[in-house]
């Protein structure tokens, strides 16, 4: 079999053991006739933490890998250790896939598109006038650039860390002139005036349950888009949803950042619509 098709690809992360990644890379290789083997690379399960991620980058190259997504806590820590940035992981400052050709590192941010593409399908029509997120970590960059290139008109971040969150609205908003960024305030005052909620930090996972809000500020009017799918109905959407809210799950993210990582990976075009059934029938397993 010549090189070309066959790959080795892995995500590295904390507490990855549940991710559906491996298995929707190597299925719609499959399908495509590839050889394609995907790895998880768990800090949690390894007993490290990000200041392996020089070791592990150097491992893999080693190893032949291809390419390498990215995940929790890792997204901007590799960064430095990159040759090169595609635009939109430069703008960022976020990385969730990694090419590695020719000696040189490549980072790419699928993050963002995948969830651009997932809103779009799942909330085509709703309004983007008053926009409040939760998490402004990497993936909070990711979804907030994807929100206001879709037209987000009043955009308000909220982070633990408020310097975080800061430093994101101000690099959007010189991103994005024509609309209103800022951090922090009243969250029960953003809330009651927002059409739309972004819930993009990692409280509700299987490893950290729990509403990452008061339920009692959700109301009616709000759409509410997770980036969380494991589970894929979390607490915030089953809150969401009892008051009435048509809410987003993050599973299409999910699929949609994994479709343009595996172009990235192969140079071929998979099929989008065969992944998220699988994805769908992977969740119901």
């Amino acid at each position: 079999m010549s090189a070309s098709s066959s790959y080795l690809v892995g995500l590295i992360g904390s507490g990855i053991g549940g991710s559906l990644s491996p298995a929707m890379h190597e299925e719609e290789a499959r399908r495509l006739g590839l050889s394609y083997v995907y790895r998880r690379i768990d800090l949690e399960g390894l007993k490290l933490d990000t200041s392996a991620l020089p070791d592990l980058l150097l491992a893999a190259e080693r190893m032949g890998f291809n390419g390498l997504n990215i995940t929790y806590p890792c997204k901007q820590s590799v960064i430095p250790l990159l040759h090169e940035l595609s635009d939109d992981a430069r703008a960022l400052g976020a990385v969730n896939t990694v090419l590695l050709k020719d000696g040189r590192r490549i980072g790419h941010n699928t993050d963002w598109s995948g969830f651009a593409r997932a809103f779009r399908r799942g909330l085509p029509d709703v309004s983007l006038e008053h926009v409040v997120q939760l998490g402004a970590g990497g993936a909070g960059a990711a979804v907030a650039h994807a929100a206001m290139t879709m037209g987000a008109r009043e955009f308000t971040l909220f982070d633990v860390d408020a310097a975080r969150a800061s430093a994101l609205a101000d690099e959007l908003q010189k991103r994005f002139p024509a609309s209103t960024v800022k951090a922090g305030g009243s969250l029960p005052d953003a809330m009651a005036a927002a059409t739309g909620l972004i819930h993009a930090t990692p409280t509700g996972m299987a490893k950290l349950p729990g509403l990452p809000l008061p339920a009692q500020l959700l109301h009616k009017d709000l759409w509410v888009a997770d980036v969380v799918y494991f589970p894929i109905r979390t607490a915030l959407l089953q809150a969401a949803e009892a008051v009435g809210c048509r809410t987003l799950t993050g599973g299409g993210m999910a699929v949609y950042q994994a479709v343009d990582a595996f172009r990235l990976f192969t140079g071929l075009e998979p099929d989008a619509e065969r992944m998220f059934m699988h994805f769908q029938s992977l969740l119901s397993r």
